[in-house]
């Protein structure tokens, strides 16, 4: 199973970001065959950026195309307080939805995340690609 990030997304989106192709080659090799997930976290961020930069029709794509093989779990108010706790201590070094998506990839378990977010290596996970 891999964790799909914020940065993952954005990038496959974005024709002009530097991570583009990379983003595109990426989703469709582990959507051929890896289990993915989220959380409901990055989908809020994600909807956030994409619609401030790329604007609704972009938002509407994440929404029913990108996301649709990915499994969203919902952070739950133990994994919330977690985050929030880490994002404290962190002093605005990492995301409060970082700092979710570390505490939910621990919890399930998972140590791959698709992200361009060099936080993900920093926290002691791998990253693709």
């Amino acid at each position: 199973m891999i964790f799909v990030d914020t940065s993952a997304l954005y990038a496959r989106l974005d024709r002009d970001d530097r991570y583009h192709r990379e983003a595109v080659a990426t989703l469709a090799r582990l959507a051929g065959g890896e289990a993915l997930f989220t959380h409901n976290y990055v989908v809020v961020e994600s909807v956030a950026l994409v619609r401030g930069r790329l604007g609704v029709e972009a938002a509407r794509t994440l929404l029913n195309d990108l996301l649709a093989p990915v499994e969203v779990v919902w952070v739950d108010r133990s994994a919330h307080e977690a985050a929030v706790a880490a994002f404290l201590a962190a002093q605005g070094r990492v995301s409060l939805v970082d700092c979710a998506s570390f505490e939910v990839m621990r919890r399930a378990g998972i140590d791959t995340a698709f992200a361009f977010d060099a936080d993900f290596a920093r926290h002691g996970f791998r990253t693709v690609p």
